[in-house]
This record gives structure tokens, sequence and C-alpha cells, in this order.
């Protein structure tokens, strides 16, 4: 569920190569910047269009003064329109081009997201489109982030153009800045590092616990069973616990965060941080749109989600399975067998694949420890039999809770809808109390969390009457269910 992370650490000797001038003036970096704004790219007689338009309001310097005054916009920059930075999407004419927007400045990323430690898709999610609020939720350090990327900076909208898309919500936008600032003052980014470690203290003890039911009351059913209890219990919460590093939730500084993140999701749960981030991510980004976010990609081998696919899966006549009994084969395929018939083999295959050797180490560690504490109690059979049992019981934990706050919402195709609808219309939330807070890792909070992935989940109950304010100005629908119902809603 792999986000716009660019992670500060990685970036320097990404981004430090040397910049060569274009025939504009403008400094680009060496085999990074886009051939549309060479004098001889494809993209240049619209290029040209703009920069002659600029010069034209330079005629005019009290009233381009104020502009740029208003807009914040540099002199001798390249000006773009949202027309031009739209074609540059990765597709279509300009297949090879990509750039985004971050505060009205537009960067080229054609070449760097290949190279973007947050992962290429998640970062191409964005190409052609204002990425402004994402990358302020993604990363930590925005300051020094924004410093690596000034060689990727061609230029910067033009002022006349609006500081994003008309397709987004110009007020809803405005007002939702307001709020993050807001959440900022309070000091609900930081986090209550006694608050994880206690959780970190919990997982250990029920790991314990399941070693010592067996040691002491032997391998019958009973303790078996319980133990494998357990043990499930250790990777349900252990999973949130990663995903709380994953998200940088913890500490302020993101490498602390990667190396424990792969301590908890590689040594306590046998899986790949990177094989983590690259879904995980992406789902952030755009959360229930076809083709970019890997969570609703079920088709058309197993599930037609959304109305809209199943009318155009039924229109081509694509059809792998019965679509029309899909609530009956999810109980089957769903819950029970992703995580040991799917996610078992294909984390191998992704860190080899990929070559994340350090990730691949860490999750022989896990299998390292579980075989030798518990293949003396229960024998080879025994202890492939509790592996298994334990991922059984983990899937449907896992398949439960992480589905029942997105699959019965609205799933379409990326609309480029302002940051705060985008979250909204694809999550929902469920009551809480402690039990729902600590069975589902405060996911209950799942619009809190995507519209700040970086909080700690502590203060997601702190945010959420904000939040349901904003909604309510500005007619946007807040779901709130029991957990039951929840349930019940994604079949």
């Amino acid at each position: 569920m792999e986000t716009f992370v660019a992670h500060a650490a990685g970036l320097p000797a990404m981004l430090n190569a040397p910049r060569c001038s274009t025939p504009g003036g403008h400094t680009q970096p060496r085999g990074g910047g886009s051939e549309a704004i060479r004098a001889n790219g494809r993209g240049a007689p619209a290029l040209g269009r703009a920069s002659g338009a600029a010069r034209n309001r330079r005629s005019r310097p009290v009233a381009a003064g104020r502009a740029m005054e208003e807009r914040g916009a540099e002199p001798g920059m390249r000006r773009f329109t949202w027309e031009e930075i739209a074609q540059r999407t990765g597709r279509g004419p300009a297949a090879d081009e990509r750039w985004l927007v971050i505060d009205r400045k537009v960067y080229d990323i054609s070449r760097f997201h290949r190279r973007h430690p947050g992962g290429s898709r998640v970062i191409s999610h964005y190409a052609g489109q204002d990425a402004t609020d994402p990358f302020i939720a993604f990363h930590l350090d925005k300051t020094l982030v924004k410093k690596y990327m000034s060689p990727l900076l061609i230029g910067e909208l033009a002022p006349d153009q609006p500081s994003f898309e008309p397709s987004k919500n110009k007020k809803l936008v405005e007002d939702f800045r307001e709020l993050r600032a807001t959440v900022e003052k309070m000091g609900l980014l930081k986090p209550n590092r006694a608050f994880f470690l206690l959780h970190l203290c919990h997982i250990l003890v029920l790991d314990v616990a399941a070693w010592l039911t067996i040691w002491y009351f032997g391998s019958s059913t009973v303790p078996f069973l319980f133990s494998a209890l357990l043990l499930g219990t250790v990777q349900a919460q252990a999973g949130w616990l990663q995903h709380d590093f994953g998200h940088l939730s913890v500490f302020s500084e993101s490498k602390w965060n990667h190396w424990v993140h792969k301590f908890v999701i590689g040594h306590l749960k046998g899986a790949p941080a990177s094989w983590w981030n690259h879904l995980h991510f992406q789902h952030h980004a755009k959360p229930n749109c076809f083709r970019k976010d890997p969570d609703v990609n079920m088709h058309p081998l197993f599930f037609a989600l959304g109305k809209k696919l199943s009318v155009e899966l039924g229109e081509q006549k694509k059809k792998f399975m019965p679509y029309n009994h899909q609530h009956k084969y999810f109980f089957i395929i769903g819950p029970p067998a992703l995580v040991p018939l799917y996610f078992q083999w294909y984390i191998f295959y992704f860190a080899v694949q990929r070559k994340q050797w350090v990730d691949l180490a860490w999750m022989l560690t896990f299998y390292i420890r579980f075989f030798l504490t518990y293949l003396p109690l229960l024998g080879v059979k025994g202890i492939l039999g509790l592996h298994l049992l334990v991922r059984f019981i983990e899937s449907n934990w896992f398949v439960w809770v992480t589905q029942m706050n997105h699959i019965p919402m609205h799933i379409d195709y990326d609309k480029n809808v302002d940051w705060f609808s985008t979250q909204l219309q694809a999550t929902c939330n469920v009551h809480q109390s402690l039990f729902n807070d600590w069975f589902s890792g405060h996911l209950n909070f799942q619009i809190e969390h995507h519209l700040f992935p970086t909080m700690p989940r502590h203060n997601y109950w702190k945010v959420a009457p904000l939040v349901k304010s904003l909604c309510a100005k500005h007619g946007v629908e807040y779901q709130c269910k029991p957990l039951l119902t929840a349930f019940a809603d994604i079949v």
C-alpha cells in the first residue's frame, strides 16, 4: 500500500547533479530536465508563448510587480500555464515527460521519478497536477526536502494562473490548509513515544507468552490453539506498529523511523519494509483510484470493485470470475487466503526481484528466530502447522480491518480533486472505543489518518472534531459506523 515520501536522508546523492543552462538562461539538472524546456524540444513552442507572455507582462512593470507580489512569483523564472503542465503526465504525446507543482513552483521529475526514495509510482501519480498538499502531508522536514529538490525546478506558474487546478474547490483547499496550520500549532503532529514503547512491550509480552504456553503446557490441541491465537495477535498488532513507523509518526528524523520500521516489519513480522512502502504510499496518495491505488487493482482476476468498473468490465466482456457472486467467494479467497497463500510467497519474490537485500536479511531473522524457538517443542510438521495457522488468523484480522474503511466507499478513476475531497470520498471511520482503537490500530480513525498520515495515532481523536466541522461547513459527508456494520458493508 506502496507515498510521496522523498526521504531527506536519501536525496542529496540523487539530486546533487550538476546544473546546466538552458537557452532561456534557466538552470536545470544535467540529465534530469525535460526536453520541453530546450530550444529544440517538442514543448518549445508552447513554452515560448508562455515566456513571451511573461515578457509582455514585464513590459508593464507596475501591474506585473503587483501580480508577482500577490502570487509570490520570482523575476527571471519561466512561467507555465496549467494547460501546459496537465500535458506532462508521463502519458500521451508527452509520454517521457512528468511535471508537477508544489507551492506554485514547477518541477520536472521526468527522470528523477525512478530514483525517488518514496517510489517511482507514487510521485508519478501526481504528474501534471498540483502536489502541494500531498507533499506537505508526507514529508517531515519540508524545507530540507525542497532544498534538495531545487535542481528539478524548471519554473513557476504564470502570475495569472491560480495556485491549483480549476477542478479543485478553492475555498475547501484554503480552509483545509488553515486546519493543517491549526493542527501544527496544537502540537498534534508530535508523538508521545511512551505510547509506542508500551505498544511494542505488549507485543513482546504476548510473543513470549505464546512460547511459554507450549513450553509449559505441551503441544496438545488447547495450548497449541491458544499459542496460535496469541501469535496471531502479535502479528496483527505488530502490523499496526510497523504502520506507525512506516508513516514517520514516531521519530522527528526520518532515518530513525526507517530503521525501526525495518526491525518491526522485518524481524517481528517477516516482511520487507520496501514492499510495504511501495504499495501503501500509493494507496495514500490516490486512495480508491483505479490504476493508482494498488489496493483496488483486483480486477479482472478476482473482484470488480466499484460501480464504474463493474459496468466497464461488463461492456468489455472481461469476465475471469463470476463477479455477481463475489460477495460469496470473498469469504474464501479474501480474508482467509490473502496472507498465507499470496503475501507469504510474494514478499520473498519482491525482495529478491528488487534486490532489497537488507530487507531480506531482516525477514530471515524472523524465520530463524521462529524456527529455533519452536522447532524443539513442535517438530517440523508442528511448526509448519503453527505458522500456517498464525498467518490464517493474521490474514482474517488484517483484511477485515483494512477493507472496512475503503471498499464500501467511492471507487473511480483519478478525477484530480483536492486533497481533502480525495481522502473523504474514499474513507470512512468506525466508532471509537478502547477495543476498537486497539483492535484496528486506531485505523477506526481512517479519515484523520488519511488527511494527516504522519500524525501519531494517539492524536486522531483530538483532530476528529475539527475535521467534522470542516466537513459540515462544506457539505462533505463524514461517515462513521459501528464496527460490525463496517464489516458487513464490505460485502
